[in-house]
């Protein structure tokens, strides 16, 4: 019998408080190499800070996040655990890719200046190389036409797409998406979706906070639902959309439709 692979990512009793108040409550969850998990939930559930718990861009106040293995933001000592230091946090930090609610390019580059400028400045590629990788990576988003215009020439949904692109060009382990659609127009949101649908077909390792449930439904191997800072209920799309065991999870879903409907 051959034994499981380990996870791309594994979180262990993750806690989060601000000020003293608790915003993540012991969060457990594994997430397997090439699936794609979408984590779903009421606003102010946890969602986004367990995001940025992952490449600490918000250290946890407790648990271990592990990628591929390596712990992220700590290291052994003879004590115990100590916080990494900076630099070493942002070597594992490259591993991880982010892509925000807002597009954050450089207003200054254009889309391919802003692709190529983390690889060169963290990776060591020449420009040359670097290049071309970037226009590669801006053909997969469907820019292949739009390498030199700045951002202020490009829509949301095209600024967004570069986003992905830059996030791409480290060659990360996983990405992260954190509610990648919410700050675009209604008739640009497909255009992002269609990217990310195409990145989980390749394989892509993604945790995706979105509110868009079609996507979640039709693209993520598993939902993973939210509220007051913990993992209410889990699984296949296809059954926790259809039956939901949780009292919570159906009320969620039910308000959404409701929503919708209105």
């Amino acid at each position: 019998m051959t034994e499981a692979a380990p996870p791309m990512l594994r979180l262990r009793n993750i806690t989060k408080d601000f000020g003293g108040k608790p915003i993540l409550n012991g969060v457990d969850l594994d997430v397997a190499a090439t699936r794609a998990v979408a984590l779903i939930g009421a606003s102010g559930s946890g969602k986004t800070t367990l995001l940025r718990c992952v490449n600490f861009l918000e250290p946890p106040s407790g648990g271990e996040v592990w990628l591929d293995g390596e712990r992220i933001g700590m290291r052994a000592t003879r004590s115990g655990f100590a916080r990494l230091p900076a630099r070493e946090l942002r070597r594992q930090r490259a591993e991880i890719g982010m892509v925000f609610q807002q597009f954050n390019l450089f207003p200054h580059m254009t889309a391919i200046e802003n692709v190529i400028e983390a690889p060169m400045a963290l990776r060591g590629l020449n420009r040359k190389d670097a290049t071309e990788q970037g226009r590669e990576l801006l053909a997969r988003v469907g820019l292949a036409d739009r390498a030199e215009h700045r951002p202020h020439q490009l829509s949301g949904g095209q600024q967004q797409r570069v986003a992905i692109a830059r996030a791409l060009a480290m060659k990360p382990k996983l990405m992260l998406f954190d509610e990648p659609t919410s700050a675009l127009d209604p008739e640009l949101v497909e255009e992002v979706l269609g990217v990310m649908r195409r990145l989980a077909e390749d394989g892509m390792t993604m945790l995706v906070v979105t509110h868009e449930m079609g996507f979640a439904a039709d693209v993520a191997d598993e939902v993973v639902f939210m509220d007051g800072g913990a993992i209410v209920e889990q699984g296949p799309p296809e059954e926790l959309f259809r039956d939901p065991r949780q009292p919570r999870t159906r009320a969620f879903l039910q308000r959404l439709l409701r929503q919708r409907r209105g």
